[in-house]
């Protein structure tokens, strides 16, 4: 009989969850709010009340026979527990698939959401097929999942991919995790809003309200209306993440270069600088030879990939 196994992607905002099988198909999904405290009990109770209308629902005959789970967070994958969350704080030193896998009496594997985003996209997504790649995740801040040899690249500590906090400024901006000129303050959606309003000075006729509610969406549609502030936003920011591709073309000399996450509809606004920058900056030949590509998998890509861990595991 083939495998069915839940498929969880742990946000700040939403918990959305699957059962999924063995062949990668969604067979049903359902999302929850993350709960407003976040505590390690709200969020336990969430998943465990999700996981069991999931259970019930894709009742077909055929057992559920793992569990797997994306957090925003560095994980020690090996032992399933969460270092540190900084958008679930309750969570950190959180030995979560051990009491995840007591209760629901299944095997349970964790994962890094970014990493997780990474395998699903090599799994069934933009890069299936290649055995070397890098998937960026641009939101409101930037995630990266590295496959090295076919295999997720997790670092000693849990930390590699992250890519956010590369430094690509090193006088710029300063960052939550301590330091300065981070990737994630140039080339996320965040970064969109700061970058415009730390620009409209230089830019009086724009049609962006500075001062106001301002939207990362506000910038992207004025710069398709070619508003030339939000242009020059969305330059830089290629222009930052083409610094940051070239220094990981350098360093991994992948195949592909993924780039998904809500900030990478605005492709056609950031590409060319980037590549122009990586290709600046990297060496010519595995500059020349990465491709780089939209991801294919959207929001699913995540839960797809700890989704591939459970059914292996």
């Amino acid at each position: 009989m083939k495998k069915q196994v839940l498929a969880a992607d742990l946000g700040g905002t939403n918990l959305r969850m699957a059962v999924v099988g063995e062949d990668g198909e969604i067979l049903y999904r359902i999302r929850g709010a993350t709960p407003p405290k976040r505590t390690r009990e709200e969020v336990t109770g969430l998943i465990l009340d999700l996981a069991a209308q999931c259970i019930k629902e894709a009742d077909n005959g055929t057992a559920i026979s793992g569990f797997g789970i994306a957090a925003p967070a560095v994980v020690d994958q090996n032992k399933g527990f969460i270092r540190a969350a900084p958008n679930l704080p309750d969570l950190n030193g959180y030995a979560i698939s051990d009491d995840l896998a007591k209760q629901l009496d299944l095997p349970v594997v964790l994962e890094n959401d970014a990493t997780a985003a990474g395998i699903g996209e090599n799994w069934l997504g933009a890069s299936k097929g290649f055995d070397n790649s890098i998937c960026l995740t641009l939101g409101t801040g930037v995630g990266g999942g590295l496959i090295v040899n076919g295999q997720p690249l997790r670092g000693v500590d849990g930390t590699a991919g992250e890519v956010g906090h590369v430094c690509v400024e090193p006088f710029g901006a300063p960052c939550g995790c301590g330091s300065v000129g981070c990737l994630e303050q140039y080339s996320s959606a965040t970064a969109v809003v700061k970058m415009a309003r730390l620009l409209k000075a230089e830019f009086p006729s724009s049609i962006l309200d500075a001062d106001g509610a301002l939207t990362s969406l506000d910038v992207y549609n004025a710069a398709v209306d070619g508003d030339d502030l939000a242009t020059e936003v969305f330059r830089r920011f290629g222009f930052y993440l083409g610094i940051a591709m070239g220094g990981l073309v350098n360093l991994l000399n992948p195949e592909v270069i993924v780039i998904g996450g809500g900030a990478s509809q605005a492709w056609p606004l950031f590409i060319d600088a980037a590549r122009d920058e990586m290709i600046k900056r990297a060496f010519r030949e595995p500059a020349e030879r990465v491709k780089l590509v939209r991801a294919g998998l959207g929001d699913d890509a995540g839960i797809l990939g700890v989704a591939k861990l459970a059914i292996n595991s």
